[in-house]
């Protein structure tokens, strides 16, 4: 039996996460004391107390998911259940990458939280607010939520931004391209095309400004080759090269998101268990739309992670 952890993105975020793990776990505690240092300033203060729209600011939700997610991982370690010693990959949604490559050993954990502030800044600061959009078409394969995507575009951009599952398709861009996508969706079946409540249309073209940010603070960043491959979004297959590794991250700030077919690749390569190791259950939900035959369960809170040590014993 294969077992992959997975770390989640943007979205998954609510007030006191982390919190009780932080309290059960020193460890844990010391990844959150860690982040604020890094940053400069009491970000676990955001996190476990709010207000929730400071949170949600893309520029603390990232860094803050990520925190999370790696309390987790070194609650694990305290209890003896090591990443490169249960996981045979890692992968994570959007911001998710980072957390899983900061829990597989390639990057420093301050440098993550430092980088995913970056990201966040740039990524909002790369389009002015109310010119940019995202939707969800749901009921689409992802070869027609293309066409919608190319018929929409009209000149302006218009992408696929995350394949999330089956029916599943997030597009980015023009504000008015994005809505065109939507109509069009309509037309060709979609059991749903709504805007969604972001602030920034990332996962495409008009991410290009954030993009260059992101090569710069990688490039200035030590990277080593993780413990376990790392399933890329970009590519949806592994890789451990670390000069690899800074170049995806920069595709990744205006390619798609290849979530649906990460997880396949996995399931296809022995994997029959994924652990979503962090806040939420978003990619538990996913996976099980993806493929029933993957067992998946979130790990994010202390309840969560005795059942696994119990699991492993």
């Amino acid at each position: 039996m294969s077992i992959a952890f997975v770390f989640p993105g943007q979205g998954s975020q609510t007030v006191g996460m982390g919190r009780a793990l932080a309290e059960a776990y020193p460890a844990a505690r010391a990844v959150f004391d860690e982040v604020d240092e890094a940053l400069g300033e009491r970000l676990s203060a955001v996190i476990w107390e709010g207000p929730e729209d400071r949170l949600t600011l893309t520029e603390n939700a990232q860094p803050a998911l990520m925190a999370v997610s790696m309390a987790v991982v070194r609650a694990l370690e305290a209890e003896g259940v090591r990443l490169a010693d249960t996981a045979t990959f890692v992968a994570g949604h959007s911001l998710g990458e980072y957390s899983a490559l900061a829990a597989a050993g390639a990057i420093e954990l301050a440098d993550a939280a430092r980088l995913l502030r970056t990201r966040g800044r740039a990524m909002q600061a790369a389009v002015p607010v109310g010119e940019g959009a995202m939707a969800a078409l749901l009921g689409l394969d992802y070869e027609t939520a293309l066409t919608v995507a190319e018929e929409a575009a009209q000149g302006e951009v218009c992408q696929a931004a995350n394949d999330n599952a089956p029916g599943q398709v997030v597009v980015s861009g023009a504000k008015a391209a994005v809505e065109r996508a939507c109509e069009i969706a309509r037309g060709k079946g979609a059991m749903k095309a709504m805007l969604l409540p972001v602030s920034a249309p990332f996962h495409c073209a008009l991410m290009a400004p954030a993009a260059e940010v992101m090569r710069a603070a990688l490039a200035a960043t030590a990277v080593s080759a993780p413990a376990v491959p790392v399933v890329c979004n970009v590519l949806a297959a592994p890789i451990r090269d670390p000069e690899e590794i800074r170049r995806r991250l920069v595709e990744q700030v205006t390619g798609t998101v290849r979530w649906r077919e990460s997880v396949l690749w996995m399931a296809a390569n022995g994997v029959s268990e994924l652990k979503e190791i962090g806040a939420g259950r978003v990619l538990t939900g996913l996976t099980k739309r993806i493929d029933r035959s993957v067992a998946a369960a979130a790990v994010g809170t202390p309840e969560d992670v005795a059942a696994l040590v119990a699991s492993r014993c």
